[in-house]
């Protein structure tokens, strides 16, 4: 069963795993409107991946006792000066939720709450990904200084990027 506390906790970070897929969506959304679907494509499987990440709090909250709640996010940002601007925006969010998660992890040990902590796991090793598959990406932008071949390559390879949902990479571990 779940502290109060770690409820509070949970319930929160599942907002800002909402938040995040609406703050992808809104960087797709921009991407669409310079015309470069490809790097559209790569925000709009970012912001799936996010939604599933919410919905594994939601359904982790209710199988350990807990009442999953629904809250309000802040806009998230809708305008952007570059691609380069957008994503060292994503990789500093997410940056910011790995934070989250480890702060959550440190307050599950602390509880000795062995069950969420277990569940928490994943989302530690995930969290190496969500900021180093960024800022590859960044990193890129930047030694090209965003020229136009170097977006362009950029936008085809992005392009080919697919969701693979959370349920199956966990039952392949």
């Amino acid at each position: 069963m779940l502290s109060d506390r770690m409820q509070e906790a949970l319930n929160d970070q599942m907002k800002w795993e909402f938040y995040s897929e609406f703050l992808y969506l809104a960087m797709a959304a921009w991407f669409k409107s310079r015309s470069l679907d490809g790097f559209a494509n790569w925000m709009l499987v970012q912001a799936e991946e996010e939604r599933a990440h919410a919905l594994m709090f939601f359904d982790y909250i209710c199988e350990a006792g807990g009442k999953a709640e629904i809250r309000a996010f802040d806009q998230p940002k809708t305008d952007y000066q570059s691609a380069t601007d957008v994503f060292r925006t994503t990789v500093e969010h997410e940056k910011l939720v790995t934070k989250r998660i480890n702060d959550l992890m440190t307050m599950a040990v602390e509880e000795k709450d062995h069950a969420t902590a277990n569940f928490l796991n994943w989302f530690v090793k995930e969290q190496v990904e969500e900021v180093a598959s960024p800022q590859k990406i960044l990193d890129q932008l930047e030694m090209g200084k965003e020229e136009g071949y170097v977006l362009m390559m950029l936008d085809r390879e992005l392009a080919q990027r697919t969701f693979t949902p959370p349920a199956q990479e966990a039952e392949q571990a």
